[in-house]
């Protein structure tokens, strides 16, 4: 006989308020329709999308795709492959680089840091050339690992030819894609991210002005990265926090540099009027301790392998429940991080969110008295449940 997968009672957790019978789920407006190619709003704690319109079309990124450049760079710097320091010297090929440029000078010597921020604030294709010769021997060796680094972020509609974002028919991204990219700029290396909100960049005698406009009109938005060119139009990944909450707006493909500022804005308006998000459950918090039969422990400490977060539109978080199954009859050996239930959060019958409950710590076998003791035990609680 098969033993069913998880035990039948459901533990519940009640998170904030049960849903009154009187209440009614609250009327969420239409997103706004934004004069672009392509477009998506992602909250950035949950990765939930809460707009989108074309988000997979696969379109030019133009400059969006030194987020990628300068994303790597930062892992270089982060796994010390490379430091910020180092002095990197500029190429014919790096000078040479046309578009938007830091005004390096062939065959001077460049910091990796100042590299960055001509990337970054100044949008420089001679900076990101040098970058990518620097970390990777060549250009298109780079392009290679910004492929396979995309692969890794789930980037399924993304494929680099260049460090720069310069027009070639095979080089595309989306608008979901770039956002999941700026969500692992933002969590991942928070100090290097706080480069994204500086307004200007001093080089070569000259000042540049940051071109993500909504950093001058909104003082909630801290990032990211604009990009142009004829065939891609004017596109920007940018976000902002109110009140805890951060959200990454990404538009491609509108008619000016004031317009994508506008969509943009519309996009985050929204976002922040009209949904909330909060983490419920932090990662490796203890939430349970089931029964563990034939093991040196008779319990096991439960929990997630990652936050609980969820974005949901305004009024319906306190509504929520979480319940709890575990299961069936849990035997040692139990390893740490072995799957052994899994929690789903509710909003009255329907489930929004399921993920699985680990253990958050290694169980290891009973001696043998424990083992045959426990054997007798299990075979007469399974005659009677």
């Amino acid at each position: 006989m098969n033993i069913t997968p998880y035990v039948q009672r459901l533990v519940f957790l009640t998170l904030l308020i049960v849903v009154p019978a009187a209440w009614a789920a609250p009327i969420i407006p239409s997103a706004p329709q934004l004069a672009a190619k392509s477009y998506v709003l992602m909250d950035a704690a949950s990765g939930e999308v809460l707009v989108e319109d074309a988000g997979d079309e696969r379109l030019p990124p133009a400059s969006l795709t030194k987020l990628m450049t300068a994303y790597i760079a930062t892992l270089e710097i982060k796994k010390g492959q490379i430091a910020e320091s180092d002095m990197v010297t500029v190429s014919e090929k790096a000078w040479r680089t046309g578009g938007s440029r830091m005004f390096i000078q062939v065959n001077t010597q460049v910091s990796v840091d100042d590299l960055l921020h001509g990337i970054i604030i100044q949008s420089g294709n001679d900076a990101s050339v040098a970058m990518a010769e620097y970390i990777a021997g060549s250009e298109e060796a780079f392009a290679d690992l910004m492929n396979s680094t995309a692969q890794r972020l789930g980037m399924t509609n993304s494929h680099f030819m260049n460090a720069t974002g310069l027009p070639h028919p095979e080089h595309y991204s989306s608008a979901r894609d770039m956002a999941k990219l700026a969500r692992a700029i933002i969590d991942e290396d928070p100090e290097h991210y706080a480069i994204y909100a500086q307004k200007e960049f001093f080089w070569n005698n000259i000042k540049q002005p940051n071109r993500n406009l909504l950093l001058w009109r909104d003082k909630t938005v801290d990032g990211l990265k604009t990009g142009h060119t004829e065939e891609a139009g004017y596109c920007l990944v940018a976000s902002a926090v109110r009140d805890g909450m951060r959200l990454i707006s990404v538009v491609f493909g509108t008619a000016s540099e004031q317009a994508r500022a506008a969509e943009t804005q519309k996009l985050l308006t929204y976002g922040f009027r009209f949904f909330e998000t909060r983490t419920f459950y932090e990662k490796g918090v203890e939430l349970a301790q089931p029964k563990v039969w034939k093991g040196q422990q008779d319990k096991v400490a439960a929990g997630l392998a990652k936050d609980l977060t969820l974005t949901l539109p305004r009024g319906q978080l306190d509504k929520l429940e979480a319940g709890m199954t575990f299961k069936s009859n849990l035997i040692a050996p139990i390893q740490q991080g072995d799957v052994i239930g899994t929690v789903e959060v509710k909003l009255e019958d329907k489930v929004l969110h399921s993920t699985d409950l680990i253990a958050l710590q290694s169980v290891e076998e009973g001696g043998l008295f424990r083992r045959f003791w426990d054997s007798i035990r299990l075979f007469f609680f399974g005659l009677f449940n």
